[in-house]
Order: C-alpha cells, then sequence, then structure tokens
C-alpha cells in the first residue's frame, strides 16, 4: 500500500465525484480525451486508491468523533467548541465534510465494483463501501443507500430505512468475508478477511442497539433489550476479527512509533514520510498535536505544540478514569518531558526536548533536565517528593526567560486540585503550591499530560500536518471490547466478563470476580449509579483513548445523554443537549446542501433536534 497510496492525491484533483450542490451527484473529469467508462475498466485501481485515501481526512475529525462527551475538554480557557456545546446547525463544516468525504469514498468504491471483474478488489471495495456507509449510519442514522457507480446529475435519493441499511451492510460484508478472495490479514493498510470481520462486528452492534433496544429514559440511561440475536451476531463477527490472537504484548510496545503493523492490528489507514512526494510538513496529519494542552511555542520550547492552544485536553474524569497500577496511564499519556538544551541559540529537537523519550536511551534519558513531570491522581505527596528527591540532578530549574516563568515543575493532579512543585536552580523543590484543577486548566502552561499514542520521533519541529504514523482504525483489543458488549446484551454475563478480563490483565490490573466487583475510580454524583454496561464503556475509554471512537461509543449505547449530564464540563442538564422544542439531539443534522439539493429530501427528512 505504501508504494502507491500517494497516487490518490493526484486522481482526487481529477476527480470531481461531488458537484458544488449536490454531495450525490458526479462529474467525470479523470480524462479529458477518453470515455470515462473506458478509462475505468482499464485502471480500475485508480478508483481503488482513491476510495482508500478519501477516508483519510475523515479519520483525523476529532470534533465530531470525540467532542461532547466525557473525555475531553479543550484547555486554556477555551469553551469546548460547539460540538461540546450541542449548538451545531446544518451547514456546520465538519458535518458536511463527513458526509460528502464518506459519500465520496462510497462512490469511488462502487465504481471498482461497476468497473472490474477482479474479485479481490471487489471485496477491497465492498470493505471500503460499508465502512463510509458506518460512518454514515453512526452519526447521520438513516441515510441514502447506493450501491452503483453515479455519473450522471441524478439527484433522487430518498433515505433508506436504518433497517434495511444494516441488513445489506451485513449482507455485503458477509459476502466479501467469505468470498474467498481477501488475506486472513494484511498490515499493509489494505482490506483483509479480520478487517472485514471487525467492520461487521461494530455494524452488527450497532444494528443490535438502534433496532433491537428501547430506550427508557435518556438521563437516566435506562433502556430494554427487545432481541437479542444481532447481539450475538456481533459478539460472532467480533470473534473472527480476533482470530485467536492474544493479548500477549504490552500496551506500550502495542503502541510504539517501532512497531507499526503489529499483530493487534487490524487495519490502518497508511502513511509514509519517505515516499511523500511534497513538503513533508504538511502532508501528513495532525494527531500528534491533537489530545494535549498547551505547551507553547514549539520551535522555543522544544516541546510538541498544538495550534488551537489546547484541544481535546484530558477531562477531569479523564484524570481518574485510570486506576492505581493500570499500565495503559504511562503508555497513553506522556508523563515526563525533558527540557531541550539551547544550542548557539537554536532549541534542541530530536534527540533533546520533547522526541528525546523516543530517540534517547534510558541512560540518555537518565540525564536530561525535567521540564514537566505529571504524577496520576492516586499518586501520594510523599511518593512524588521521594521521586523526585531521587531525580534532584534532573530537576534544575534553567535558564529564567528561556521557556516562561512557570517552568520546570512536577504536579499530582485529580479533578478537584493540582498540586505543583516548582523546581530551584540547584535541584531542591520549592514548597508545594495548589490550585484548583479547574483555574490550572484554564490558565495555563502545560497543564495537562498529552497524549503519546500518536507520537512521530521523526517528525520536524512545527505543527502543520507532519505526523506520518499509520492511524489505527480497527485492532484486537477494541474487538475483545465489542465481544464483551456483545456478550452483556446478549445476556452471556460470563463470556463478557472474560473479555473484559482479558483486556485488564494486560494492563497490568487483577481480573474481576463479576461486574460487580468493580469499584468506580472517578467521582460521580448520588444521581450516577452504576451498571455492568458502565465498566465495559470505561475500558474502552481507557484502552481506546484518543482513537476517536468516544461519541460513537455513547450514542450507541444510549449512555449519550446520561454521560454528558454527569461528567461533561460545558453540559448541566438534558435541555443543554435539547433544541428549543425539548427534543435531544442523537444525531448530527443532515447537511442543509444535502437536503436542498436531493429531490428526494424535503425538511421533514431532517433529524429531531435540527
Amino acid at each position: 500500500m505504501k508504494s502507491y497510496k500517494y497516487f490518490g492525491m493526484a486522481l482526487l484533483a481529477s476527480l470531481t465525484l461531488t458537484g458544488c450542490n449536490d454531495y450525490l451527484d458526479t462529474e467525470n473529469k479523470s480524462n479529458a480525451n477518453q470515455d470515462g467508462e473506458e478509462y475505468f475498466k482499464q485502471n480500475p485501481d485508480k478508483l481503488l486508491t482513491s476510495a482508500y485515501y478519501g477516508f483519510r481526512d475523515i479519520v483525523n475529525m476529532i470534533d465530531i468523533t470525540d467532542q461532547g462527551t466525557d473525555l475531553y475538554i479543550n484547555a486554556r480557557g477555551a469553551d469546548d467548541g460547539l460540538f461540546a456545546l450541542y449548538n451545531i446547525d446544518a451547514e456546520n463544516g465538519s458535518v458536511e465534510n463527513l458526509y460528502k468525504k464518506a459519500y465520496n469514498a462510497i462512490n469511488y468504491a462502487n465504481g471498482v465494483i461497476s468497473y472490474t471483474n477482479d474479485p479481490g478488489m471487489i471485496g477491497e471495495a465492498i470493505f471500503l463501501r460499508n465502512w463510509g456507509y458506518y460512518l454514515l449510519t453512526q452519526h447521520f442514522g438513516a441515510v441514502p443507500y447506493v450501491t452503483s457507480y453515479i455519473e450522471s446529475s441524478s439527484r433522487d435519493y430518498p433515505r433508506t430505512p436504518l433497517a434495511e441499511l444494516y441488513e445489506n451492510m451485513l449482507a455485503d460484508l458477509s459476502e466479501a468475508y467469505n468470498g474467498g478472495s481477501l488475506p486472513e490479514v494484511d498490515h499493509t493498510g489494505r482490506a483483509s478477511k479480520r478487517a472485514v470481520a471487525a467492520l461487521a462486528a461494530k455494524v452488527a452492534l450497532a444494528a443490535a442497539w438502534d433496532l433491537g433496544t428501547t430506550l427508557n429514559d435518556e438521563v437516566k440511561g435506562t433502556y430494554t433489550v427487545t432481541n437479542t440475536a444481532m447481539f450475538k451476531t456481533a459478539a460472532d463477527w467480533a470473534e473472527k476479527a480476533i482470530g485467536g490472537v492474544q493479548l500477549t504484548m504490552s500496551f506500550e510496545d502495542k503502541w510504539s512509533p517501532k512497531n507499526e503493523g503489529n499483530a493487534e492490528e487490524i487495519f490502518s489507514i497508511q502513511y509514509d514520510r519517505a515516499g511523500f512526494p511534497g513538503n513533508t510538513t504538511s502532508g501528513g496529519h495532525s494527531l500528534m498535536y491533537d489530545y494535549m494542552g498547551y505547551y507553547g511555542n514549539c520551535v522555543q520550547t522544544g516541546h510538541k505544540g498544538t495550534k488551537s492552544g489546547g484541544t481535546n485536553s484530558v477531562s477531569t474524569k479523564a484524570m481518574e478514569l485510570f486506576e492505581r497500577g493500570d499500565l495503559r496511564y504511562e503508555g497513553t499519556f506522556m508523563t515526563t518531558n525533558y527540557n531541550p538544551e539551547l544550542k548557539d541559540g537554536v532549541v534542541g529537537w530530536g534527540t533533546d526536548g520533547y522526541l528525546a523519550y523516543w530517540n534517547c536511551s534510558e541512560a540518555e534519558k537518565a540525564k536530561l533536565p525535567i521540564s514537566v513531570k505529571f504524577y496520576p491522581y492516586y499518586t501520594t505527596e510523599e511518593e512524588a517528593i521521594a521521586d523526585l528527591q531521587a531525580h534532584s540532578a534532573q530537576t534544575k530549574k534553567f535558564a529564567t526567560g528561556t521557556h516562561g516563568n512557570n517552568l520546570p515543575f512536577a504536579c499530582i493532579m485529580t479533578a478537584d486540585e493540582v498540586t505543583i512543585w516548582y523546581f530551584n536552580e540547584d535541584g531542591s523543590l520549592q514548597p508545594k503550591k495548589t490550585q484548583a484543577t479547574t483555574e490550572f486548566i484554564k490558565a495555563g502552561f502545560a497543564s495537562s499530560p498529552c497524549v503519546k499514542k500518536w507520537d512521530d520521533p521523526e517528525t520536524e519541529n512545527v505543527t502543520e500536518k507532519n505526523d506520518y504514523r499509520d492511524i489505527v482504525v480497527f485492532h484486537t483489543s477494541d474487538m475483545y471490547l465489542i465481544a464483551a458488549e456483545a456478550y452483556l446484551l446478549a445476556g452471556q454475563e460470563a463470556d463478557a466478563l472474560k473479555k473484559v478480563n482479558d483486556v485488564r490483565g494486560r494492563a497490568g490490573l487483577a481480573a474481576l470476580a463479576s461486574f460487580s466487583a468493580y469499584e468506580v475510580p472517578y467521582i460521580t454524583s448520588n444521581n450516577f449509579v452504576y451498571t455492568p454496561l458502565d465498566l465495559i464503556l470505561d475500558e474502552r475509554a481507557r484502552e481506546l483513548y484518543a482513537e476517536r471512537t468516544r461519541w460513537e461509543d455513547l450514542r450507541r449505547t444510549r449512555q449519550l445523554v446520561r454521560y454528558n449530564v454527569e461528567f461533561a464540563r460545558s453540559i448541566s442538564s438534558v435541555a443543554d443537549m435539547q433544541n428549543s422544542f425539548g427534543v435531544t439531539r442523537w444525531y448530527r443534522p443532515i447537511p442543509a446542501k444535502e437536503i436542498n439539493n436531493n429531490t428526494s429530501m424535503t425538511l421533514e427528512d431532517q433529524n429531531p433536534g435540527y
């Protein structure tokens, strides 16, 4: 895949599948001197490449996938965005982009199926087409279902009922899985049988919730299961996606930039710095610079930076989500940042500063000065002081003014209060200071640990799209938890708990004897009544933090309102998630352009709440 994936950029520039005024309109501009049908009959691989490439922007949409949930906030005094405020409308740019780009990718995939008889390419195209429809159904509900390549100016595409959509998607994926044309496993960014099974597991699980449960009270998150058959189907697909792979790799190694394409990876969007044909500072993605607080100008500080001053930073609930001993905390967050030394007036980078964590040996890092160190909420003051004193050679304050007045320091962050120790020039600690966590996050420089899951150790010292890590979309431990959720709702509690304990065991946590044995580690109100589903959602939060699945998980499981009212900084009651008529916004709005230009849609087709 790495050998030809960038060809998609050139093809996307020459193909227009979506007109300015109609998301489901197409114009073929592939070759002005050649009939489009003949061109694609001879070159269906070009459409396939573009279908893969079409998902790149989608997997980077952190606002629409993560904001408006319990795990993320925007730091440095900023509000949490329109999605967190549930204040978007049918002309929102992110909503339009998701809808448009998903249909673009679907149409490319349909083109492959139309112009080739190659069973392998058809299997890949079926996977991609249904991935597009999965994303659309999770955010928009019922949408037009199109399986033919659009080459006309037709604008007659009615919404297809959700039950019919799910039925068609699962039949499609079953055909691709059983067709025998796909490899069992692929780690090069192309579809495989395990990737098809992973997608089918998610489709079946969503269908089971949407069609086989009834929501009783949206604020309490209570529901009734009316049909377990599809939950069992979802569990079966998840087991196929797992493929017998055990969780024996450490969490740190699983997400190491030196271990891409490992045994737990099922499907990824691929990036390759060496093969990129243009300016590498802007040809990758930006996930390295998301999910973090504000660390200043990266060129001046030697830390990685974020343009927006702190996007999708850790929420107060997320701070206390990881239990003592959970190896996923250190595997997810960069808890120790190193101070780069000025060399000829230039801040160090690469084997200095932030990236020293990745590019230096343990012996080398032991000699580097610490700029910021974050201790998890369960750390006692005595434990923190003892650790800092044991590293006193690394806790020396560097030149005033070089990196701002507030560095270096160490802190313990809890949901309520931050305890801070600033460093002196001789490595000793100043007397502790305390500050309300909310104020610390709003005010501050380096106000929360940043996510290291997507770090690229070879990146240049800028905040452009220069992260070339592959973006993992489906992986094995995700499927363990999909299976656990499906088993739980199917009434197979012992099977569900086994899957949960497998995930927890890899994280270094003791097995739970029952769902009721789990003790919620974060603060809740008296109104929050724990259920077995909460354990699975907590494990998904820990295992898949910063993987852009949270909003999808909460919507699917009927917990979106309950979790936002209980935990979200921007939501105080269900009314904050409703329109002026008291209708809750469970889906995104169908884009206004689609309703205006699709002759089979009217304002009556708009999703509730908009």
